[in-house]
């Protein structure tokens, strides 16, 4: 049996600047192999002598050879020293770990996702998954918001392009806190957008990744509006640590967020969210 601290050797590819502070890797193993992480997984990145940290697959782009991208936010020593990596650097990868959204349970179901900041990162393997299996879902709706429009990630994708996503099948709704001379579209939070949103809260299922503060705004008005404890669903991937249920770090009550996680839903974590937020 492998043992679970021990990574695999990667190159970095590509390295592409989403914000000032937000940078997407695109990252091959170097010894090609399937590598097919549910969305919503996670991978413990190592960035060698310096230590690692937890991170959403944001896209697979060859699942069979093991290439992928990551999209990281500079918020501390391990993803400063990954931003300054070239490309053609070997960092090492262990995962993937937790669980992944309910896909199966979401068949059929409108699906809400709300984004804040670099939040999108983790819905967007998602959005990936649904719109290659179009047919088996209801509508879907993004409503994504940041603080300026320099700061929304992927902006050089159809993610950020209305027109586009509605092409695809997916309705995208942007906003942010504070515009700039050039933006045009919606401006305030994205609970602001959720306010204006008019969805069968009966047959949606709410997906939903951020900040604290936002996610539980969102939350209260999901409840508000009627959704079933059961089709809240949240991310908690940046709460881990060694990923394998070892340091305790990442504990919500009795939940590892690593082994039980990182997706749960509002009545998984109901006594103890309120916690967290």
């Amino acid at each position: 049996m492998r043992n679970p601290y021990i990574p695999e050797l990667a190159l970095i590819e590509e390295v592409r600047e989403e914000t000032p502070e937000v940078k997407t890797f695109k990252v091959s193993l170097k010894h090609p192999k399937p590598f097919k992480p549910l969305p919503g997984q996670f991978i413990e990145v190592s960035v060698f002598g310096y230590g690692e940290f937890p991170v959403s697959v944001s896209n697979i782009l060859n699942s069979e050879e093991g290439v992928f991208e990551i999209t990281v936010k500079r918020v501390g020593y391990v993803t400063s020293a990954i931003h300054n990596l070239p490309p053609g650097s070997v960092i090492g990868v262990r995962g993937p770990f937790g669980n992944g959204f309910p896909i199966e349970k979401m068949k059929g179901k409108n699906i809400l996702m709300i984004a804040g900041g670099t939040g999108i990162s983790v819905i967007k393997s998602l959005i990936h998954h649904l719109l290659d299996k179009r047919e088996e879902y209801g509508e879907l709706r993004l409503l994504y918001g940041a603080k300026t429009p320099k700061d929304l990630v992927f902006r050089n994708t159809f993610l950020l392009n209305e027109t586009e996503a509605s092409k695809r099948g997916l309705k995208v709704t942007l906003t942010v806190d504070v515009p700039d001379e050039g933006w045009r579209g919606n401006v305030g939070t994205v609970v602001d957008l959720l306010h204006k949103t008019k969805v069968d809260s009966k047959n949606t299922i709410a997906v939903v990744c951020g900040p604290s503060v936002m996610m539980k705004a969102a939350t209260e008005k999901l409840l508000g509006m009627g959704f079933d404890e059961n089709s809240i669903i949240y991310s908690f991937e940046r709460r881990m640590q060694c990923g394998i249920g070892i340091c305790g770090h990442c504990m919500l009550g009795e939940k590892y967020v690593c082994l039980d996680g990182p997706i749960f839903t509002y009545a998984e974590l109901r006594g103890v969210i309120e916690r967290i937020f």
